[in-house]
Order: C-alpha cells, then sequence, then structure tokens
C-alpha cells in the first residue's frame, strides 16, 4: 500500500475498529476485518476510492470486504447490551443503522458506502428502527406544543412500533403525564406554549424518572452552549422523519439515559 493512501486510510482506522466492533459485537473479531480491510488494499488499491471523501471511502471498502470475506469460527460472546442488541438485526439494517447512529454519516454518504439509492437506505434505516422496537417497544411522551408538529412526530414514533402515551403542550401538563404514564423515552421541545420551558419540565421529570430525552427543537443553541453535560440527543427543527426515527431507535437501542439536568437547570 503506497504511502499516500496510508495517509488516507490511517486517520480513518479508529472509527473503523469502532464500526467494526458494533457490527460483529466483539472487539477481536471486528479488528479481524479491519485487517482483512488492510491486506486487501495492500493487494489492491483501487478498493479504496479516491473520488469521494477519504473518511466515506475507508467505509466502503471495508463494508465491501466485510461483505465478502467471512471470517472463520462462530462470533465471540458479546460485550455489553447493545453489542447483544446489534447481533439480532440483520445485516443490511445492521450496517445502515450504525453508519446513521455511531459513525453520524448522513444519508447521501451511507448510500455510497453501501452502495445502494438513498430511498434504499431510508428504508434499511427504518427497518432497523422496526427491528429494535420489536425488542425494545417503549411508551413515548411528546412535549410539544404545536399541534400539527406534535401529530407529525406521534404519527413517526407509532410507525416504528412504540406507543405514544400522552401529548403535553406545556410544563404542567407534561409533569402531570410522566407522573401519570410513567414514559420510557421522551421527546421535548424546549419553547412551550404558556411561555414555560421544556428543558425546565425535563429536569424536574428527570428527578423521578430515569429515562431517555430527545430534544426536537428550533432553538439547538440554547442547548449546545459548550457546558457539560449536553444533551445526548438534538433534533433541529424542521427535522426529518427518518433522521428522527433514527435518533429514537439510537437512544432506546444503546440505552442511553438524559445527561441535561445540571446542563438544563443552568440554562
Amino acid at each position: 500500500m503506497s504511502s499516500s493512501l496510508a495517509d488516507l486510510i490511517a486517520p480513518q482506522l479508529p472509527y473503523l475498529r469502532r464500526f467494526a466492533r458494533a457490527l460483529m459485537g466483539s472487539q477481536d473479531r471486528g479488528d479481524a476485518y479491519v485487517v482483512a480491510m488492510l491486506e486487501a488494499l495492500v493487494a489492491d488499491q483501487r478498493i479504496f476510492d479516491r473520488e469521494i471523501a477519504p473518511r466515506t471511502a475507508a467505509y466502503k471498502a471495508f463494508i465491501k470486504v466485510w461483505n465478502s470475506v467471512p471470517m472463520n469460527g462462530r462470533a465471540e460472546p458479546a460485550d455489553d447490551v447493545a453489542d447483544r442488541r446489534i447481533e439480532t438485526l440483520n445485516p443490511g439494517p445492521r450496517q445502515a443503522f450504525l453508519l446513521a447512529a455511531v459513525e453520524e454519516f448522513g444519508t447521501r454518504d451511507i448510500a455510497t458506502i453501501l452502495d445502494r439509492s438513498e430511498d434504499e437506505v431510508a428504508e434499511l434505516i427504518h427497518a432497523a428502527g422496526k427491528e429494535i422496537a420489536e425488542q425494545l417497544a417503549s411508551r413515548v411522551l411528546i412535549i410539544e406544543d404545536e399541534p400539527l408538529i406534535a401529530l407529525d412526530i406521534e404519527g413517526l414514533v407509532t410507525d416504528i412500533g412504540h406507543e405514544v402515551v400522552g401529548v403535553a403542550a406545556t410544563h404542567k401538563e407534561a409533569l402531570a403525564l410522566a407522573r401519570e404514564k410513567r414514559p420510557e423515552l421522551i421527546l421535548a421541545d424546549i419553547q412551550l406554549a404558556d411561555g414555560s420551558s421544556g428543558i425546565d419540565a425535563v429536569n424536574e421529570i428527570l428527578m423521578e424518572l430515569n429515562v431517555p430525552v430527545i430534544f426536537i427543537t428550533a432553538y439547538p443553541e440554547r442547548l449546545l452552549t459548550g457546558d457539560k453535560p449536553e444533551p445526548a440527543f438534538l433534533v433541529t427543527k424542521p427535522f426529518k422523519h427518518e433522521m428522527v426515527k433514527a435518533v429514537i431507535s439510537q437512544a432506546l437501542f444503546f440505552d442511553v439515559k438524559a445527561g441535561v439536568k445540571q446542563h438544563g437547570a443552568a440554562a
């Protein structure tokens, strides 16, 4: 492998190892695939597409090898809950979901990496969401003061197999519904109907419930201040349906609890 190609590949290796571990449920087997990719590049540099961004090209080369070079032996026991869950997903949805949720590629780049159309990628991510919902069907509370947006969010939540237990338009309604319905996931705006704060509502709810929170807002700058902790999941309005579905699946799949209490209280 030429030094110029090595220079392009080297910065991607830590991220490829992370992706491979998630894909395989095992660091050792994931690393074996990364090594297989490097060996394939030594044999044929054309596997690496220099016409696209180096990061995208590296993942595209890795997926090509992953799809064509089966490793011998059985997979090792998964390292944690997320690893055990990823093993249950079918290969196509698994790849698309991890590229979107873990590696944060956009639909166009995922389509390039997987050599599929953008519509096919959206279908794969949707399928992953369906498969995850079968494992982790959850009760969802929506905190949103715009009725049409709330209805839109409710539709996409139920479309991937989850149950909406309530829609709150104010801080007071959100607290009451959370206490009554005990949701397992919260989707929250930060600007509510009566001028109250969705951040404050979430922080109060988190004093009683330990659940993942996804903020869906037109004001991301109010949460992304550089202070810590910041919310793990943030979707900016106007949003794309597939993005929200992917983030919902990510939050539940990786069992990430909300980490915004301290930050929100200071906002």
